[in-house]
C-alpha cells in the first residue's frame, strides 16, 4: 500500500485546519524564505483541486504555474494574487510591531 506524499499530508492537514495554513503562511512571510511560501503555496494548490485548476481558476499556464510554485518560483504581483484569490486567500500589509507610526514624520 502507497503512503501519502508529504505534500500530499500537508494538503490534507491544511485541508483541515485552515487556521494552520494561514498561520504558516504569515510566518513565512515575516521570515521572507521565498522557496518555502512556494512549497506551502503548492500544497495549498491541492486543497482546492490541484495546480491545474488554480491555473484555470487563475487564467495562468500550468506549465508556467508548475515552475512558479517549485521553491525556485518567483512569481509576478499578479500572479500571486491571482492564485491567492483562487485559495479564497488575499495579501494583506500590516505594521511592523517595532516600527514607528507612518504619521511620526
Amino acid at each position: 500500500m502507497r503512503g501519502k506524499s508529504h505534500d500530499e499530508a500537508m494538503a490534507e492537514l491544511y485541508r483541515n485546519d485552515p487556521a494552520l495554513a494561514l498561520e504558516v503562511i504569515n510566518n513565512i512571510l515575516a521570515d521572507g524564505d521565498q522557496a518555502e511560501l512556494m512549497t506551502v503555496l503548492r500544497q495549498l494548490a491541492q486543497t482546492v483541486g490541484g495546480v491545474q485548476a488554480v491555473a484555470e481558476q487563475a487564467h495562468l499556464n500550468p506549465t508556467q504555474l508548475y515552475r512558479t510554485l517549485s521553491p525556485k518560483g518567483n512569481p509576478a504581483l499578479n500572479s500571486l494574487t491571482a492564485i491567492l484569490k483562487t485559495m479564497g486567500l488575499r495579501l494583506a500589509v500590516q505594521p511592523l510591531a517595532s516600527a514607528p507610526s507612518a504619521h511620526a514624520a
